[in-house]
């Protein structure tokens, strides 16, 4: 683990990518920020010479670039001085699998490359990158004080998508179900996690903050290492033992009851806690269809999505548990779920699996 920089120096980022468009809008970005200065490279070989001359706290990389891809250089970066990198990769399939596979060798987070407008960035990707990029820089150097932010955008809370509902939820005999939550390092915190779990697993309801395209493929690649089955969730889908579900990108997803048993539900809406989907959305709509039969799980991840949301769930009876700091790539979202009340039990990553299992098995 590195030291954090001089509380007296900017966070410094520097950004490698073929498309000069894009370093000059992410140059401007991060310069209008407060507590951050940028250098800029065209491909890895330059970035590298920038590098041995200072060296950065966060590199904000593309993959496909010429003289080496980003994939190659990734490998090169954390084989020699691991830094915390963040991967800004565009929307073709062969990227999105590139992208996952970056996370496999030390990527801290994905982000999809945003459609650049007249003026650069949209408030909405400007707000996500630079708070990805203070999330990297925490993963990389803690302990470390936050940086300074710039002035937030509005934020929403799980009331813009539904409703609180008064009185206990219906709860479905024999049917328990597990709502995890997570963000930055989640994406390998759950291909631990999933990988172990038996068939029997009851069924599973994940958000992932994760950039629309990238769902799918990051299903699909669980699925093929998993014993259980991991699919991206759709409209109609059912909770079933030995299946989880992904919320889809830029879907805001919740559980219903439906029969004997819970179903999806998809829909669109405003960015709560500044993702879609959100963590609050999903907890609360399992607090509402299942409560005492449901298990809450927060895991690695910037910010404070799912803290309202899990504590809403223990209210309503659910066991919950949160990963511990030690495992977790940024402790920001279990932090504040557990200053708030909301989580029964906190764990090591690796102990996970056990624990929700005796959690949920113990509500049948």
């Amino acid at each position: 683990m590195n030291d954090r920089p001089p509380s007296d120096r900017p966070l410094h980022v520097l950004v490698v990518d073929d498309s000069a468009l894009v370093r000059q809008a992410m140059s401007s970005l991060i310069t209008e920020a407060q507590g951050m200065s940028v250098r800029v490279a065209a491909d890895p070989l330059i970035a590298m010479r920038k590098m041995a001359q200072q060296r950065p706290d966060v590199i904000v990389l593309d993959l496909e670039m010429p003289r080496m891809d980003g994939l190659s250089f990734l490998r090169k970066i954390m084989a020699s001085d691991p830094i915390p990198v963040v991967i800004c990769s565009s929307y073709a399939a062969r990227g999105t699998r590139n992208a996952l596979r970056a996370l496999e060798h030390g990527a801290v987070e994905v982000l999809a490359k945003p459609k650049l407008g007249l003026r650069g960035f949209s408030q909405q990707a400007a707000t996500e990158m630079l708070d990805t990029i203070r999330a990297a820089a925490q993963a990389q150097l803690r302990p470390r004080a936050p940086a300074p932010v710039s002035p937030p955008a509005p934020r929403f809370t799980a009331d813009a998508v539904l409703s609180p509902k008064a009185g206990a939820p219906r709860e479905i005999a024999g049917e328990v179900i597990v709502a995890i939550g997570a963000s930055t390092g989640g994406p390998e915190a759950l291909r631990q996690l999933l990988e172990v779990l038996p068939e029997e697993t009851p069924g599973i309801v994940i958000v992932q903050h994760m950039p629309e395209p990238f769902t799918t493929t990051f299903a699909e690649r669980l699925n093929r290492r998993c014993r259980i089955e991991v699919r991206e969730a759709a409209e109609g889908d059912r909770v079933l033992r030995g299946r989880a579900l992904i919320a889809p990108g830029n879907r805001h997803t919740m559980v219903v009851a439906a029969g004997n048993g819970y179903r999806i539900e998809v829909a669109e809406g405003p960015l709560v806690c500044r993702h879609r989907p959100s963590v609050d959305v999903l907890f609360r709509s399992v607090a509402q269809a299942a409560g005492a039969r449901s298990v809450g799980v927060i895991m690695t991840g910037m910010g404070d999505d799912g803290a309202t949301g899990i504590v809403e769930m223990k209210r309503a009876g659910a066991a919950t548990i949160a990963q511990d700091e030690a495992t977790c790539i940024v402790f920001g979202m279990p932090r504040e779920a557990i200053a708030r009340g909301g989580v029964d039990t906190v764990v090591p990553l690796g102990e996970l699996p056990a624990v929700i299992l005796s959690r949920a098995y113990g509500k049948r």
